[in-house]
Order: structure tokens, then sequence, then C-alpha cells
């Protein structure tokens, strides 16, 4: 019996051996799945119109159809995408071409095909793509701030009007219109204006024409500082006693498109002299306040004397482009006389 009991164990045993060493095989036999990976270092800056180089090495690329380097700029809907190829100084390169290498950054992912099919992203993802900072010089960067604060809206289209009174012989209507291109650069605007004044003369001397002027005037903004510029202008113009020229400037403290001080002159052989300054308040966003004080003998003042205006211009963006400007006030030569200003302006920036 005792014999018999010890086969019987010796058997129970063996089997148990003979599962254990076939589980082992069975193991052995399903090594776990191998997979391609990518290594790659993110690049985090480049420089504007150059090639970015997209360096990467690949594990086990025979289980690799394709590699690429999906990328999209700013302001631009569409991924494009470049192929890595085999580089002599690196296992994989991709190049993103210049064009595409623009301010103010880039972004990109990493795909994989494998040689089963599909694609998989294996760095970033569209949704949310490596970025690349693409830094611009100062120049770019201070047109970029500002063109997007004007809305993108570089040309303006202006016209105004304005009857002017210093006494019942002493007065005149002016019309204007004009156009302006801002570069947003050193050199931030120029443009062209024309207009046409006529009033009464001053004397009562009917030999003597009414006071007549046509006028234009291009004119030029330069950046001194971020808050400093410079205007200047050549007018030329008709007047009723024939041809003049005449020039004007304008120095502008602040911010060129909000509150800023502005003091100017202008000066038209025969027809006079101006000079003013006004303050720009930005009151509101929509609203734009301007005190203006101006001395002037224009136009053809008696005794070439100078009589000062005090006036406000209430000037309110309409949005789109559109802005309105109601001007009023009150000017005289002498203190026993004088009378009222009122004026319209309105302008459309595209």
């Amino acid at each position: 019996m005792v014999s018999g009991s010890l086969t019987k164990f010796r058997l129970a045993a063996c089997s148990s051996a003979l599962l254990l060493f076939s589980s082992a095989r069975a193991g052995a036999q399903t090594p776990p799945p191998i997979e391609a990976t990518l290594h790659h270092a993110p690049v985090s800056v480049a420089t504007a119109g150059e090639p970015l180089t997209i360096v990467a090495s690949i594990d086990h690329p025979e289980l690799v159809s394709r590699a690429f380097v999906v990328y999209r700029t700013e302001g631009d809907r569409a991924d494009k995408q470049v192929a890595f190829l085999r580089a002599s100084y690196g296992p994989y390169i991709a190049i993103i071409p210049q064009e595409a290498v623009k301010t103010p950054f880039l972004g990109y992912t990493v795909e994989l095909e494998p040689v089963q099919g599909g694609r998989r992203a294996v760095f970033a993802s569209r949704s949310e793509m490596q970025q690349v900072e693409v830094p611009g010089d100062l120049e770019d960067s201070r047109e970029r701030a500002m063109l997007e604060r004007l809305g993108g809206r570089r040309s303006v289209l202006a016209a105004s009007g304005e009857y002017v009174m210093f006494s019942r012989s002493d007065r005149y209507w002016r019309t204007e219109a004009g156009y302006t291109f801002r570069p947003l650069r050193r050199i931030a605007e120029f443009g062209i204006r024309a207009g046409v004044v006529r009033g009464p003369n001053a004397v009562p001397d009917p030999t003597k024409p009414d006071v007549g002027l046509n006028y234009g005037a291009p004119s030029i903004r330069v950046r001194l500082a971020d808050a400093w510029h410079l205007e200047g202008e050549f007018l030329t113009s008709i007047t009723e006693v024939g041809f003049s020229v005449g020039a004007g400037g304008a120095l502008l403290i602040g911010d060129p498109y909000g509150s800023k001080l502005v003091l100017g002159f202008e000066s038209i052989q025969i027809f006079g002299t101006r000079m003013y300054s006004r303050l720009d308040i930005a009151a509101r966003r929509a609203l734009l306040i301007s005190p203006i004080v101006e001395v002037t003998n224009m136009p053809h003042a008696v005794g070439g004397k100078f009589g000062v205006r005090l006036l406000t211009e209430a000037r309110f963006d309409l949005g789109q482009g559109f802005t309105l400007g109601i001007l009023g006030g009150y000017q005289a030569r002498v203190a026993a006389s004088g009378g009222p200003t009122a004026g319209l302006s309105a302008a459309y920036a595209f």
C-alpha cells in the first residue's frame, strides 16, 4: 500500500511540473507587441523668414510607413505638412519652409503612419500644437500692435466744413476733403487734403474781390518716439489775387490715436497765419473731446490783426470705421465784436 501511494504521489508531482513548464513555454511564446517610438527635442523659438528644421529619431523605423510634421501658421486655419527624411547629420529631419516661419508664432505636431495603416500623433496634437515663437523686430511688433488697435484700417477718407464769424463783415466758410494712409512705422502717416474758403472782404470796397482760397496740402507724420510725433505739410493755393504757397507743422505729444496734446501752425502767403493748440481727451472709448485755442489773422484780416478762437470739438466713433465730429465755439478780433463757429466732420477708415 505504501509503495502504491508513493507511486501516485510521484505521478502527481510530475504532472504539476509538466503543467508549470508548459505554462512557462506558452508565456515565452507571446512577447509584448513592439511599437515604433519617436524621440524629439521640442523647438520653442525660430527666426522669422528662415526655414525651421525639426530633428527626430525613431526606434523601430521598420514599423513606420511615413512620418510627418504637421504645422499651422498664425491666421491660417489650414494645416500643412512636411515629411521626415533621412539626414546626413542626424536620424531624421523635416524642414518647415521659410514662408511659413513668420511672426508672431506657428504651431506644429508630429505624426506617424504605421505600416499596418492609420495615423497617430506621437508629439503634441493638432488640437494642442507645440507653439514656436517667431519674434520680429521692434518696428514690426509696434506696427502689428497699432494696426490691431485700429482694426486693420490703414486708409482714412475725411470731409469737414465750418462757418466762422468774427463780425458781420469778417466771416467765411470752409469745406475740405482728404485722404490719409497709415504705414504705422517710422513714417506713421501721409496724405493729402484739398479745400475751399470763401467769404466777404472785410473792407467795404466794391473794387476789391471777396475772400477766396482754393488749396491743396500734402502732409506727412513722422514718429520720433512712441509718444512724440511730428507733422509737416506743404500748401499750394490760389487766392483771389493769385497763386501762393505756404507751410504748416504740428507736434503731437501723447497717444497719436487717443489722448494727446497738439501744438501746430499754418501759414499761407497773403491769406494769413494761424497758430493753435488742441488737447484731445479720450472721455470714453467711443468719444474724443478736444478743446482748441487758435490765434489767427486769416483770412486777410484788416491790418493783419490777429483774433482768438476758443473752440470745442466732439468726435464720436460710430463703429465699422465711421467717425462723426461736431465743432462749436466763439472768436473775436476786438473786444467789441465777435461771433460763433459751427462745423461738422465725418471720416471713414478702411
